[in-house]
């Protein structure tokens, strides 16, 4: 969606909670990459991921009507869609958590030679890449889940620190000095084993059999290969120009935006074709 100022979203708001079926979809479309790249950065899994980002963007259908256009659009979306993952327990993490400790040992100690070719003809560097962005990935449930809110706001979306003070409920002061701490922390982890993105011993096409007996991945099931990438400027309605915080940021390359998977739009228009649209303007 082309951006949209504040009085054109609140315009297309207006518009939808009074039955238009155009302006809701076109809402939807502004925020369902952002909503999953979200979740899929808190959640730790595409699968998690994209059953949370539906349940958010049925939350945002069902309560547009409470939108008073205090702050943008895209900073409501942020804070519904922050204070729904942060109490989400469904995910796998949430039964299986990990730390930094964990996934040291594990790098340092894993009997990665012990395990016989697993890779069923499918090319080892196409597994080695799917490898690096989901280890990465799952790498930031080591944090703490406001920790992970505050890396994933400061690192891959860019929001000013004003914006995401106001998302966490904190002084811009405390969340520019946490997320420095925790960029900080997360390059360290990097550097110490990461050989891909440091200078660890950690390799990820040495790893590849590992990780599909560990059912981290599955050669028949390549979410990240799969996925379209797109650039995350196309998934902000409102982009504020980010304090320079630290040096830290090409540290993180790994954290890359994508398309929301066809099942989550085809849930939108399933629930645009019920009754059930009669909740956005009765909410």
């Amino acid at each position: 969606m082309k951006t949209k100022t504040n009085q054109e979203l609140q315009n297309l708001v207006d518009q939808a909670v009074a039955g238009n079926r155009q302006a809701l979809e076109t809402l939807l479309a502004g925020v369902e990459d952002m909503v999953f790249n979200l979740s899929l950065r808190m959640l730790g899994t595409f699968a998690d991921a994209q059953d949370a980002a539906q349940d958010i963007l049925l939350k945002v259908m069902t309560h547009l009507s409470t939108f008073r256009g205090e702050s943008s659009f895209t900073t409501w979306v942020f804070r519904i869609a922050i204070n729904h993952l942060k109490n989400y327990k469904k995910h796998m993490f949430a039964h299986h958590p990990i730390s930094f400790e964990y996934y040291g040992d594990d790098i340092e100690n894993g009997k990665v030679q012990d395990v016989p070719d697993l890779t069923q003809n499918v090319e080892k560097d196409i597994l080695a890449e799917e490898l690096k962005l989901s280890c990465t990935n799952v790498m930031l449930q080591c944090l703490d889940a406001e920790s992970r809110c505050i890396f994933i706001l400061g690192t891959m979306f860019q929001i000013d620190s004003r914006i995401a003070g106001e998302i966490l409920e904190m002084t811009p002061e405390a969340y520019r000095q946490r997320l420095s701490r925790i960029r900080r922390k997360m390059a360290d982890f990097l550097e110490q084993y990461c050989g891909e993105y440091g200078k660890g011993r950690c390799r990820c096409k040495d790893r590849v059999n590992y990780a599909i007996q560990s059912h981290r991945i599955s050669p028949h099931q390549l979410d990240y290969a799969k996925a379209a990438e797109i650039p995350v400027e196309t998934m902000l309605d409102v982009k504020n120009a980010m304090e320079d915080i630290d040096n830290l940021s090409q540290d993180f390359s790994f954290c890359k935006p994508y398309q929301s998977p066809a099942l989550v739009k085809r849930l939108i228009q399933q629930f645009l074709d019920s009754a059930q649209f009669s909740i956005v303007q009765n909410s």
